[in-house]
Formats: C-alpha cells, structure tokens, sequence
C-alpha cells in the first residue's frame, strides 16, 4: 500500500489555520455607580442602645455563612430549612436548567474538534441505456458497489466563533448557577419569613386566649355584682359582648395561621393535607447580624453575580456576529475500501481516499450581518443597564431593612411603655370599678387599649423578625461568586 506524503504547504497551512484569532471586544467588568465606604443606617445612632432588641453585628464579627437560619437558633426550624433543598419543587426547576447550561457549554467545545464518521454501505446500480457514460452495444449494464469507508470534516475556529460560544456558553451556565443561588435563598427566606409570621401568629393566639380567660373571669365578677345589686344589666351585656367579640378574634387568627401552614407545607415539597406545625409563640431574641461593607455586596449578592454573567454572555455574542463577515473554512477527507465484489473488497487494491478544503466567503446579505452584529451590540447594552440597576436594588434593599430593623426597634421601644401604661390604667379602673366609683364602661375601654396595645406589641415582634430574615436575604445569604462554578 502506497502511503501519502503530504505537500509543504499543508502543514503550514494547518499551522495558519490552528493560530487563527478571536474576534470581538474582550470582556470587562461593567462599572458601576461608587459605593460608600460604610452603610448609611449605620451613621445612625439608636436611640437608646441598651434596652434595644437588635443591633447589627460589630464589623470584627464573621461574615454570613451558608446555613444562616441556625442563627436564630430554632430547631423547628432548622428542620424544615433542611427540607429544603431535597423536595422544594422550585428549586429543582432551577437546578435542572442549570444542568441544561452546563451541558451546553460541553456541546460547545464539541465544536473545536472534527466530526467523524464511519460505515458500511452496499449498491446495486442499473445504467441507463441511453447515459451518455453506458457502453454501447450492452443491454443490461448493473454492477454491485461496496464499501467500508470513514468521513472527516472540520471547520476550524479561525476566527474565534468557537470560542466565543464556549465563552457565552460558559457565562450562560454560570448565570444559570448564580440564578439556583438566588432562587434557593429566596425560597429560603420566604420559609423563614411565613415561620416567623405563623410564630407571630401563635403569640397573638397566646395573648388571645390568655386575654379570653381574663375577660371571663370579668364576666362572672360583674354578673356576681349585678345579683347582689351593685352592677346594672348593661354592665353584664358590654362584659359578655366584649368577651364574646374577643372569642371571635382568637378565632380569626387561625384562618391566617392555617394559610402560613399551608404555604410551609409547599416551600418544602409536601402535601399541605399532611402536615401541620405544633403551635408556638416567638420567643427567641433576634440575632446580631453581619452587614459587612457596601463594596462587598457585589460579590455576595447572587442575582448581582447573574446580571454580570449575562453581560459577558452578551459581549461574547458579539464577537460570534463579527465572524460571520469572515470567510468559512471546511476541511473534509474520506478514506476506506471500495469494490464491486465482496470478495475483493478488504485488499489493497480497493484502496481509496480523498482530501477536500473549501473556503466560502459571502459577498451581498442586504445588511443582515451588520443588523446582527448591532443587535448583539444592543443586547449588551441592555444587560449592563440591566447589571446596573440591579446593583442599584441591591442597596436599596440592604438600607431598606437596616432602617426596618432600626425604626421597629424604637417602635418596639416605645410599645412596650405603651402596653405597660395600658395594663397600669386597667388595673386602676378596675380597682375603681370594684370600689364602686366608676360604670363598667371604664373597664370596657381600658381592656380594649390593652387588647390593643398588646396585640400591636406582637405585631412589631413579628415584623423584627421578618425584616432581619429579609435583611440577610438582601446580603445574600452567606453566597459569595467563589461559589460560581468554573466550568
């Protein structure tokens, strides 16, 4: 068998065509607006610093790790936030179509090798009588054709199309990454914040109940009173009203705990018909919280981490627009064994083999390359605007709840003075009703600003709590972009 030496010029072209180069912008990092040295909430002083139930963690303290939930120390908790991430459904969602990117970045590096391609095939051919190519004088010209034979064809990535895909590739996979981050910190929170709410609720339960067995024990003070003739009948019906509406409100608050019950029972993949929490009143303290510095949130804000993968997605889509203005270069070969005869079809003889290029470079395409190439550019346009306000949120979201927490702090303050003149004023207005100096109005009226004042005071604690649950969600949940896979 005679072998193949090839021509000078095919190894330098080979090295021409292996060099290649990249077209496109390269990529950098959006700017953005200059964030402060340090958060404006912390400037603020709190009004009275000891008697506060939250402050922000001193900058010396470590920074949020990956399971921030345990901060608040709750084993119910910690329970369903382990559920989490093995039946939450929407999560899977985002982990399937992280693994969809990931193997596309795979199927974009295919594109740097040749395709190959082998097998049998077997003929049988009649000729046309009439075929300019048929024998004359031959009435059945047919002839059987076999062959065991491979095809090679590659493209090279001359002028970078290739590695700009697997660079968008890579950038897409890695958004998708940031986007899982994202999506599990959010269902996270969100089971964080529908706890504390349901928790909050079993408090104002708590209080109700506790509030229903006072006012019982009123009732049957003023209907002592009204048989031996010192209270009047309507002393009796505002006590029996005001305790049967108080009944009513202790009820109410089971529709809404239901409905928070219902909704934990899907953030962690389970049948709300099946489950149910124990009640349980809030009373742990809030923790202290690690905000860090402005300048690191752009690194542990996972959607911020998103938005900045699609602009480098779309700057490689650039460079893939600016190569189809260059010429397409194919490479093809084709080797095996060809006979009209099995039986001679694996010798020497049935040797045969051919090697192609071919180079193809549009000439006219009525400006469709050049509105390509724009859209691309326009497309990453939008996606730096679209990094840049979604930095912009990231900080609005960070100072929104660090002025939550501060504010409810000294609302919570200030409410815990208020119930404790309430209790004060109800406790001298019962004195004064059992003395006989005042109508059972008084009483009426006093246990209402209570009720109220107390109901309010659980209000503000619930509210604590779900501001710093979403106050750790907008500094990212401990997520920082070393988590980004490299793909």
């Amino acid at each position: 068998m005679k072998l193949l030496r090839p021509e000078p010029w095919v190894g330098a072209a080979l090295v021409l065509l292996l060099a290649g180069c990249t077209v496109g912008p390269a990529y950098r990092k959006p700017t953005t607006a200059a964030t402060a040295p340090g958060w404006m909430e912390n400037e603020v002083p709190p009004p009275n610093p000891p008697n506060g139930t939250w402050k922000q963690a001193e900058p010396s303290d470590a920074v949020l790790k990956g399971q921030w939930w345990r901060l608040y120390g709750d084993p119910q908790l910690n329970a369903l936030e382990d559920k989490v991430a093995v039946s939450n459904q929407t999560l899977r969602v985002a982990m399937e179509q992280y693994f969809q990117a990931r193997e596309q970045v795979q199927a974009a590096r295919s594109q740097y090798y040749p395709t190959l391609a082998a097998g049998p095939s077997a003929q049988r051919t009649r000729e046309s009588n009439n075929s300019p190519n048929t024998v004359k004088n031959l009435t059945d010209y047919q002839y059987n054709t076999f062959s065991i034979a491979g095809q090679a064809q590659w493209e090279p990535d001359l002028w970078g199309q290739v590695r700009r895909t697997v660079e968008q590739a890579r950038a897409n996979a890695q958004a998708s990454a940031a986007m899982l981050a994202n999506v599990e910190l959010s269902v996270r929170s969100e089971l964080a914040a529908d706890y504390f709410e349901m928790r909050g609720l079993d408090s104002q339960k708590q209080l109700l109940d506790n509030t229903v067995a006072s006012y019982q024990d009123y009732l049957k003070l003023t209907q002592i009173r009204f048989k031996g003739g010192v209270a009047t009948e309507v002393d009796v019906a505002e006590a029996q009203t005001q305790l049967e509406q108080t009944q009513a409100q202790d009820i109410d608050v089971g529709v809404a705990r239901a409905q928070y019950e219902h909704a934990i029972a899907t953030l962690i993949g389970v049948s709300a018909s099946s489950f149910s929490l124990p009640e349980m009143p809030l009373g742990q303290k809030i923790p202290q919280i690690p905000v860090g510095l402005p300048s690191q949130l752009l690194e542990r804000r996972p959607d911020i981490a998103a938005a900045e993968r699609a602009v480098d997605a779309a700057n490689a889509q650039i460079g893939i627009a600016l190569a189809a203005y260059y010429p397409n270069v194919s490479l093809t070969g084709t080797g095996g064994l060809l006979s009209g005869a099995l039986g001679t079809l694996i010798q020497g003889p049935s040797e045969m083999w051919s090697l192609g290029a071919s180079a193809t470079e549009l000439l006219f395409d009525a400006g469709r390359r050049h509105a390509i190439t724009q859209q691309a550019r326009d497309a990453w346009e939008q996606q730096v605007a679209n990094y840049r306000q979604t930095v912009l949120s990231a900080f609005q979201d960070v100072e929104d709840n660090l002025a939550a927490l501060r504010i409810l702090d000294q609302e919570s303050l200030a409410q815990q003075q208020a119930v404790a003149s309430a209790q004060h004023s109800l406790a001298v207005s019962t004195s004064r009703y059992r003395g006989g100096v005042t109508t059972y109005l008084e009483v009426l009226t006093a246990q209402t600003v209570q009720l109220s004042n107390e109901r309010t005071q659980a209000n503000i604690a619930t509210e604590q709590f779900v501001a710093s649950v979403q106050l750790i969600r907008a500094l990212g949940g401990g997520w920082d972009t070393s988590q980004l896979p490299k793909l």
